[in-house]
């Protein structure tokens, strides 16, 4: 056992001798010159002196938000509007090579500030993005996208391609219509609030049995739409034919269908144009793969360019 007035230093690093730490030093020795190890301050001719001040800056970095979630457009013309430029930035993303996999209600962005030089609408949050031609597995774990979005065949298991996201795109629309009268005043329907958590079998039939027959569909939106986008119920019926030729999945891939929906949404922003009287809102007719600074990482955004 040591004495308690001494305790034992560790082995020195690149050769420094041990010592016994606990002796004090005489007098005559604390006048003594630091050995160089000891040195307050370096006396490298590379290093800056003790008295120098170090050259610092000052940076802010300013951020301002960047458009709304979909579901806050503030009239049923602007949501139709927004989501043809969604659909339009995510087909440029496909040319770009690239599938987004996670369209949601979230993930489709809406410009309704006049005075924002932003864009009229594009998607964000490329986290699940995956190039269309690979190889071998994304790394994604499980099934991936939104639950509530989610395309019937990508529920079931099936590799994601760009119809399940067009699929993703007509349940954003119909999610919206249940959910929200007049923007931001969202309400809860329990009967497809659960399909939120239900197990992913049972809302791909769940789904399936919505959109089977055109007569329960149908009477499904009729009953359910809220006022403010009751208007809305002859275009879902529409993409529904389109979406789920023969009142099922889709068999084989179609990329017409991209420019199918469009047409179809174009369609009632002019037949809501011409019963109000109003011009119908500018529609994006051009898109481009981008990214755009959030916070201190980057998102990726495919935009409608104006």
């Amino acid at each position: 056992m040591y004495p308690p007035s001494t305790t034992i230093s560790s082995t020195s690093r690149k050769g420094r001798s041990s010592s016994i730490t606990g002796k004090k030093r005489s007098s005559s020795q604390t006048g003594a010159v630091l050995p160089p190890s000891k040195r307050s301050c370096s006396a490298s001719p590379t290093k800056a002196s003790c008295n120098a001040t170090t050259n610092r800056v000052h940076r802010r970095v300013i951020l301002r938000d960047y458009g709304e979630p979909i579901y806050t457009a503030s009239s049923p013309s602007t949501l139709l509007a927004a989501l043809e430029g969604c659909i339009e930035g995510h087909e440029s993303l496909r040319r770009a090579g690239f599938l987004h996999r996670d369209i949601s209600i979230n993930n489709l962005m809406v410009n309704n500030d006049n005075s924002n030089p932003s864009w009229p609408s594009f998607l964000i949050d490329l986290d699940l993005a995956v190039r269309e031609q690979r190889e071998g597995a994304s790394g994604a774990k499980g099934k991936t996208g939104t639950r509530a979005f989610m395309a019937i065949g990508a529920l079931l298991g099936e590799q994601h391609t760009f119809m399940h996201d067009l699929e993703s795109f007509f349940w954003v629309l119909f999610w919206i219509c249940i959910h929200y009268d007049e923007p931001r005043q969202g309400r809860a329907v329990r009967q497809f609030d659960k399909w939120n958590y239900v197990d992913m079998e049972e809302l791909a039939k769940q789904k399936l049995g919505t959109v089977a027959q055109e007569a329960i569909f149908m009477w499904t939106i009729t009953d359910h739409f809220t006022p403010h986008y009751r208007p809305l119920i002859p275009l879902l019926g529409r993409l529904r034919k389109m979406v789920f030729p023969g009142g099922g999945p889709w068999e084989r891939e179609e990329d017409g269908l991209y420019s199918r929906m469009r047409e179809a949404l174009r369609d009632e922003l002019t037949l809501i144009s011409t019963s109000s009287g109003s011009q119908s809102p500018d529609v994006p007719c051009d898109t481009i793969a981008t990214a755009v600074a959030d916070g201190p990482v980057g998102t990726e955004a495919a935009k409608g360019r104006p």
